[in-house]
Formats: structure tokens, C-alpha cells, sequence
């Protein structure tokens, strides 16, 4: 089965409409598709009527960001929950509500190193109780006339070379999250009926042994799974990831985290790469629920 179980809608820091990312993906190929939006279901019910009307399954998720230790922006995805569960939409707008302070912190450093920031987009996106992040915040950047001398001068003309320069940990005008913690998130997605997934290992963390330690430590909080499949996973990580994984009876799962046919990384459905392995998907594959 062709699967891709993470892709982000206008609802967090993709591009497209759920049901345009819906369509795209039955284009490509995938049989089954997550949409996995940041700290919301918002989009869910519309991508669950599109997957209907071109016949692709569709799992109702999210993506949870937390913190854990010295790691201030992680990930759990949140597979199968129940999306119109009343308690885990208060904590998922608790969750936003963190990510809006944490928005207008970095706003502020930005606006202290000497940068225009548009606020125009930004409270558009307030406005319609949209996650405001860091894409959001660096597109605010880039698009005020004020800044494109500096810009251009420090060669960033998009927004995947302004965040690594300014909005990650480590940089000037990087502010970390507060809440919820790995334990937390996971609890919030178990409760909801969910499986949770830590999302993209080594996109977050560098060392193997790290990532086994962190592996080990969130399986004894509940963790169901890791995405061991991903875009910018190489073959030795995804190794490494799937063989710790059927160690700990972990379900192995895989996405090319699409956020729009424009982005410079996240633009195609079905990237991620496999090198003779399969995902294993357990209770989330059709028909094993």
C-alpha cells in the first residue's frame, strides 16, 4: 500500500486547502493519507469529504509540537483520534495559545535585530484562529520592501533559508515552546482514542544514540510508533530507526511531510524512500483497526 501519513493544509504552514491536498495526493498515487496539521483538526472534516469523493483513505490526525529536556521543538503525530473530541480540542487550543506567545516573542527579537515584520498576514491569520509559526513568521520577513536589501545581502530569498538562519534553537530570534511535554502530548492523543507517533527523529535530533535514548524514553511514557520513512531520513537513520522500532514492537510509519507543491523540501507526495523496507503500520493499516 502506497502510503504518506503526514501533510500539512492552510490550517498550519501548508499551502493548499485539505481537499486540494487530498486531491493532490489520490494525483500522486498514495492509497492512504494523513493530514496532520499543527496543534488543530480544523481541517479534518474537510479532507474526510474530499478522501470520500476520490476514493483514498484518510486518517483523522494532527501534529502535536512539545518539549522534552533540552529539546524545545518536537513532534508527536496523533493517528486515528477522535477529531470532535471536545477535551482534546480545548487542549489543542491550549497548545496554539503557547505557539502564539512563543509567535509574538520571536516577533519581537525579529523586530530587535532590525527587521520590518508584516503584520498584515499575520493577524489575518489570528483572525481565523490559524497557528501563526515560524513559516508564517519569516514569510512576514520577506515580504515587507524594508527588509530586501538585507535580505538580499544575506542571500535569503525564501523562507527555507530565513528559518535556519533566525528561527531555530540556537539563533538570534529563536523562542522555544513551554508546553506540552512528550508525556503530555502522548497522553492527550492516547485519551482522544489515538496512536501516537514521534514524527521525524533526525530532523530534530543528530546523534544516533540520542534518538535511541529518546526512542526508549517516550516508549516508556506510551509511544506507539516512530516515522521512520521520511524525506530526509537517509538510509543508514532509516535503518537504524526501523530495527530499534521492531526491538520495542513500535509501529513504523512513513511520509513525505507535503506542505505544498511551492515549498523547497515538501512538495511531492511519496518522496520519502524505503531501501527495501516496509512500513509496518499496525492497527492504522486498513482493516487491522
Amino acid at each position: 500500500m502506497r502510503v504518506d501519513l503526514q501533510s500539512h493544509s492552510l490550517y498550519s504552514d501548508g499551502e493548499l486547502a485539505p481537499a486540494t491536498v487530498v486531491e493532490l495526493a489520490a494525483q500522486a498515487g498514495v492509497e492512504l493519507l494523513a493530514l496532520t496539521d499543527h496543534d488543530t483538526v480544523a481541517g479534518i472534516e474537510e479532507a474526510l469529504r474530499a478522501a470520500r469523493e476520490r476514493s483514498i483513505g484518510l486518517i483523522a490526525a494532527t501534529e502535536i509540537s512539545a518539549v522534552d529536556a533540552d529539546y524545545e521543538d518536537l513532534h508527536v503525530l496523533g493517528y486515528a483520534i477522535d477529531h470532535r473530541d471536545p477535551l482534546l480540542a480545548r487542549r489543542l487550543a491550549d497548545a496554539r495559545a503557547d505557539r502564539d506567545r512563543r509567535a509574538e516573542r520571536m516577533t519581537s527579537l525579529l523586530r530587535e535585530l532590525g527587521f520590518a515584520v508584516d503584520e498584515a498576514a499575520l493577524e489575518t491569520r489570528r483572525k481565523a484562529d490559524k497557528p501563526v509559526g515560524r513559516p508564517h513568521l519569516a514569510a512576514a520577513v520577506l515580504a515587507h520592501p524594508d527588509n530586501a536589501e538585507r535580505l538580499r545581502r544575506e542571500g535569503h530569498d525564501d523562507i527555507s533559508s530565513f528559518i535556519p538562519a533566525y528561527l531555530i534553537p540556537g539563533t538570534a530570534a529563536y523562542a522555544g515552546r513551554t508546553s506540552p511535554t512528550i508525556p503530555e502530548a502522548i497522553g492527550w492523543i492516547h485519551e482522544a482514542g489515538g496512536v501516537a507517533v514521534w514524527a521525524h527523529p533526525f530532523w530534530d535530533v543528530d546523534q544516533d544514540a540520542a534518538v535511541l535514548a529518546a526512542i526508549d524514553r517516550y516508549r516508556a511514557a506510551g509511544l506507539d510508533g516512530v516515522e521512520c520513512f521520511y524525506i530526509t531520513h537517509n538510509e543508514h537513520q532509516t535503518r537504524l530507526l526501523s530495527e530499534r522500532c521492531h526491538e520495542l514492537g513500535l509501529i513504523t510509519t512513513a511520509s513525505s511531510d507535503f506542505h505544498g507543491p511551492r515549498h523547497r523540501l515538501f512538495s511531492r507526495f511519496l518522496a520519502y524512500a524505503q531501501y527495501d523496507l516496509e512500513p509496518s503500520l499496525g492497527t492504522l493499516a486498513p482493516g487491522n483497526s
